[in-house]
């Protein structure tokens, strides 16, 4: 006949159900150096588990959409805001030292992959497209230049008289038009 074995003896035949889970450490995203190699490449006995104060969190993958953020409780109580989803952003023209905020329009190039190109994922160095109109706007009223009529050719003469002309004084004129002899445009503006 069989005899049944009493709790505590199960748990001494099994030893890989209790014992292991109580020395592997749980699963996340840790940022210790436990688990790495010493520099003389040999390796490391693990003889702690894992610390709060190495926890590491998921990447937020943030991508091109209406604005969507949420806020993190760090530690110390402190607050981090990850982006999930964003339309507009800070752009800086940097020959001609100003910064805008404006809409993105689009991802266009990302050394990384391909993938996040098609998923349209903003992450650091990611190409977007954006809209320039605060940049002409802010252009026009610097050199009193507009640059979306800059780079059409042969519309020039319709377009002026169409055009209601703003009241500018003569020392505004004079002032502007100092600023642009003086200026250079960017080649890389000049084609777009």
């Amino acid at each position: 006949f069989w005899l049944k074995p009493s709790r505590n003896q199960a748990h001494s035949l099994h030893p890989s159900s209790a014992d292991s889970r109580a020395n592997t450490a749980s699963m996340g995203i840790s940022r210790d150096s436990r688990h790495k190699h010493r520099a003389t490449g040999g390796r490391r006995n693990i003889h702690q588990k894992k610390r709060k104060y190495e926890m590491g969190r998921p990447s937020a993958l943030c991508k091109l959409g209406a604005k969507r953020v949420r806020a993190v409780r760090c530690r110390g109580g402190n607050m981090k805001y990850r982006g999930l989803r964003v339309d507009a952003g800070n752009f800086a023209w940097g020959s001609e030292n100003c910064t805008k905020k404006v809409r993105l329009l689009d991802v266009v190039y990302n050394a990384t992959s391909n993938e996040l190109v098609r998923t349209k994922t903003l992450t650091k160095n990611t190409i977007v497209q954006i809209d320039a109109q605060p940049f002409k706007q802010w252009y026009l009223k610097k050199y009193g230049v507009d640059l979306a009529k800059k780079g059409k050719k042969g519309g020039g003469k319709k377009d002026e008289a169409e055009e209601v002309v703003e009241k500018k004084s003569r020392h505004v004129i004079f002032k502007l038009k100092a600023r642009e002899a003086k200026n250079k445009m960017d080649p890389a503006v000049e084609e777009q």
